[in-house]
């Protein structure tokens, strides 16, 4: 009786569906996990940690005092200890402590990191008055202030320098706004005129015009500009200027004293000091600089906006260059071209195309859009900046076109399974009616395949925003502060080279000389890489699940 209800149980798909439901649990589980990890690693790291400070005694060695914040501790054997080539007695406990700390003050020790034994930290405690500051050059520091100075002389000591401290980098971080504001956009202006104008002059040279007159206009032009450009640089070197004239003495762990100019620091404050809530808000002040911000110390501090914007940017322009050609050939294998042995031979090429490994679109993208079609376009309409090539180099728009190529199978095979879903009467319907088969095709048709439509563009958006081997080779760098949008006619620079999530990834956490201080960035980027494509992803579903509920009664 058991084994004929067995029998039963199996005939009826029962074990199906509960291992095909217990797969998808798991793989939402891992994902789900998976994400929860990337997050609390990534995200923890800008939360204002407390400073400890202790005195580090190692057998045989000098004493020395220590200050940082503890990242890491773990259980160690003694063996290992002592195949690390430190002084572990003999005898004692077979496990011992072994913590990672952030000291900083990579000026100083050379390396902001240390890893030391926990037993040998003695006298552990938080002083209050222990500051951090953030630099734009050399990372962290750690230590106690001494004083604040003004051109040189001292107007505050001590703990009661605190407040001038904060007032005084308030001043510097609105003057460093200016001052990037100036370099970026006011002088940024002006050179971009200036090469506008060395262009026009080399163009009309080739051309045969560059008579007397054209010379007279265009130097006018240019004293013009040189005269912006000086009055400019006055303000720049005020603002310079301005910028250093504030400093503080400080002293670090083992009592030596620097001098460090205002200018060179973002962030000082005392996390000892700090209450909860302060420390909330300034972790999420932290956390929106590192969207906002450029990066800076070799992608390892600052932010990552640079590489948001690229990104997004990137992605978008393919999804518009990509949707159109993948529906046009869509519609043409489907609609249009007899049903034979080329048109089967040609949906098994674009299905194979699906398959080839990104790399190898990188090569084409660079070998044909750069090389060859690149620096046609520059020998056709830029000449005149030849040796030095405009579109015959890595770009923004030849990115976009290599990842189109590489996405276009998903959005032809997807659109052609939108049209085939559509039932024959639809379009007799319409042909009855008197429309003719490009107006069937346009009005009806399309129309009702638009959900199939943007569901290829949602696979080819999944797959193309986060690859990162052919973007190498045709337009993604390590660091490009400069956005290709700004006020510069043509506004949009499709030639300049961009800034990319998946490659800052790479970058920040296998190129990078500190590894320990980019590890948290590559936890926070990669989190970051997954909600920007989920970002496109959702904006695309729910456009297509607005076009499926306005044509769901055609499908009737």
């Amino acid at each position: 009786m058991k084994q004929n209800s067995l029998k039963s149980w199996f005939k009826s798909g029962s074990p199906g569906v509960w291992l095909s439901g217990g797969a998808v649990s798991i793989a939402v589980i891992m994902t789900l996990g998976l994400l929860l990890v990337i997050a609390v690693r990534g995200l923890g790291h800008f939360w204002p940690a407390d400073l400890l400070q202790a005195r580090y005694e190692v057998p045989g060695q000098a004493v020395h005092t220590l200050i940082g914040e503890v990242v890491q501790a773990e259980e160690v054997s003694r063996a290992r200890l002592q195949g690390a080539g430190l002084p572990v007695p003999e005898q004692g406990p077979e496990f011992m402590t072994r913590e990672l700390i952030k000291v900083g003050n990579r000026d100083v020790y050379g390396s902001d990191f240390t890893w030391v034994v926990g037993e040998w930290l003695v006298g552990q405690s938080k002083p209050a008055e222990l500051m951090a500051l953030e630099r734009r050059e050399w990372g962290n520091f750690y230590g106690y202030l001494v004083s604040v100075k003004e051109q040189g002389k001292v107007i505050a000591q001590g703990e009661a320098g605190w407040p001038t401290l904060q007032e005084r980098i308030a001043r510097v971080v609105g003057l460093a706004k200016q001052l990037k504001q100036l370099e970026k956009q006011d002088i940024g202006a002006i050179n971009h005129e200036l090469e506008r104008l060395r262009l026009k002059s080399r163009k009309l040279e080739l051309d045969g015009k560059l008579d007397a007159a054209a010379q007279a206009d265009i130097a006018a032009e240019v004293a013009e500009f040189d005269a912006q450009y000086k009055a400019l640089e006055g303000q720049l070197l005020e603002l310079h200027q301005a910028v250093d004239r504030d400093s503080i003495v400080v002293r670090e762990a083992d009592g030596k004293e620097l001098e460090i100019s205002l200018g060179k620091i973002v962030h000082a404050y005392q996390p000892n000091a700090m209450g909860l809530l302060t420390k909330v808000g300034m972790y999420f002040s932290k956390l929106w600089e590192f969207l906002s911000d450029d990066p800076r110390e070799a992608n390892t501090e600052g932010g990552i906006f640079p590489a948001i914007f690229g990104t997004v940017m990137m992605t978008l322009i393919m999804a518009v260059i990509v949707t159109p050609f993948g529906v046009l050939a869509a519609v043409y294998l489907r609609e249009y071209a007899r049903q034979n042995a080329l048109t089967r031979v040609i949906r098994i090429a674009v299905n194979n195309l699906a398959g080839v490994p990104a790399i190898v679109y990188g090569v084409f993208g660079l070998g044909f859009f750069v090389y060859v079609l690149g620096g046609s376009i520059d020998q056709l309409f830029f000449p005149e900046a030849l040796p030095a090539p405009t579109f015959g180099t890595p770009g923004l728009l030849w990115a976009s076109l290599t990842l189109a190529i590489l996405a276009v199978p998903v959005v032809i095979v997807a659109t052609e399974e939108g049209l085939a879903r559509i039932p024959r009467a639809v379009r007799e319907g319409s042909l009855a009616l008197g429309a003719t088969k490009a107006e069937t095709l346009w009005k009806v048709v399309l129309p009702m395949a638009s959900p199939a439509m943007m569901t290829g563009m949602i696979l080819a958006v999944a797959r193309a925003a986060g690859e990162v081997a052919p973007l190498m080779l045709v337009g993604v760098v390590k660091l490009a502060p400069s956005l290709p949008v700004d006020g510069n006619y043509p506004y949009l620079h499709l030639d300049q080279k961009i800034m990319h999530l998946g490659f800052h990834i790479y970058d920040v956490g296998f190129q990078s000389p500190n590894v320990e201080a980019a590890r948290p960035l590559v936890y926070a980027t990669a989190l970051l890489l997954v909600l920007v494509i989920a970002g496109l992803n959702l904006s695309a579903v729910a456009i297509r699940n607005h076009l499926r509920e306005k044509y769901k009664a055609l499908d009737h």
